[in-house]
């Protein structure tokens, strides 16, 4: 399981390289650390059908975090969704692809974002509306640690943990960073763990670059039946690309030519990786 999963994120990794390169750049760096979840959640974990979107039995997943709508779009795309050439118009006039998720507009987006804070309160409502169904559905929320900034998520997480709603699976992309800067410097979150539990969530962190950590960790919350759980990931904004992780303002790049060389190089690495594992 664990190299198919690795092969995986790389498929959803080489697909995002390829459309950021194609559009000169975009959202990278919280799109890129978020791959290895997205992987996790629709390579093993998540119920959803890529011939019928709207099946009424599918698990549900809530980017709140909109601006990495190009990594959400990558891992749809590698799931089978639609077609890779129809991702290259992204952010063009007409397109099924706008800058962040649109579920008018997107086969498989379940929820739109993009106004940061917002995908809480809509993940929270999705859990209690299933959980009064009594339905076996999960709901995933990926929410970013710069996101966290706002009161809206921490409102909304007090409303999951009152109602013991165990079947959100909060996952905290906690990068580092945020368009600004770092996240310690423009407003210290301490520990999210600490304050997640404090909060009355069933917590851990793991590192969210380890496709069977995050795997295991997922795993577990489902498990859990009696409070609300939490999944910290400890990533790196630019994830995954050396040269990426390293810039300095990776939040939003625009492609120079240094930039297009590295990706290609990073692209060439991921084609080896997935012949390594295919022999």
């Amino acid at each position: 399981m664990e190299q198919n999963l690795k092969q995986y994120s790389a498929r959803i990794r080489t697909v995002l390289l390829k459309l950021l390169k194609a559009k000169k750049g975009g959202h990278l760096g919280g799109s890129m650390s978020i791959v290895e979840v997205l992987s996790v959640l629709y390579g093993e974990q998540m119920k959803y059908d890529p011939r019928d979107p709207d099946w009424e039995e599918r698990d549900l997943l809530v980017l709140s975090k909109g601006h990495a709508g190009p990594g959400l779009y990558a891992a749809l795309c590698t799931a089978g969704f639609f077609p890779e050439e129809e991702l290259y118009t992204l952010n063009e006039g007409g397109t099924r692809f706008p800058s962040h998720p649109d579920r008018t507009k997107t086969p498989g987006v379940d929820a739109t974002t993009g106004s940061l804070g917002q995908g809480t309160s809509v993940a929270a409502g999705l859990g209690y509306g299933l959980k009064l169904k009594n339905s076996g559905r999960f709901v995933y929320l990926i929410a970013g640690d710069g996101e966290l900034n706002e009161g809206q998520c921490w409102e909304a997480f007090q409303f999951i943990a009152h109602h013991k709603l165990h079947n959100v699976i909060v996952l905290i992309d906690d990068n580092k960073r945020q368009l600004d800067g770092y996240t310690a410097d423009i407003l210290n979150p301490f520990s999210l763990e600490d304050k997640m539990k404090a909060f009355g969530f069933h917590t851990e962190t793991v590192n969210g670059a380890d496709e069977r950590q995050i795997s295991d960790a997922v795993r577990r919350a489902k498990a859990v039946e009696d409070s609300a759980v939490c999944i910290i990931l400890d990533t790196v904004k630019g994830q995954g690309a050396a040269y990426f992780e390293k810039m300095e303002s990776n939040h939003s790049v625009k492609f120079n030519e240094q930039d297009c060389r590295e990706v290609d190089k990073i692209l060439e690495e991921l084609a080896d990786a997935y012949r390594l594992e295919e022999q």
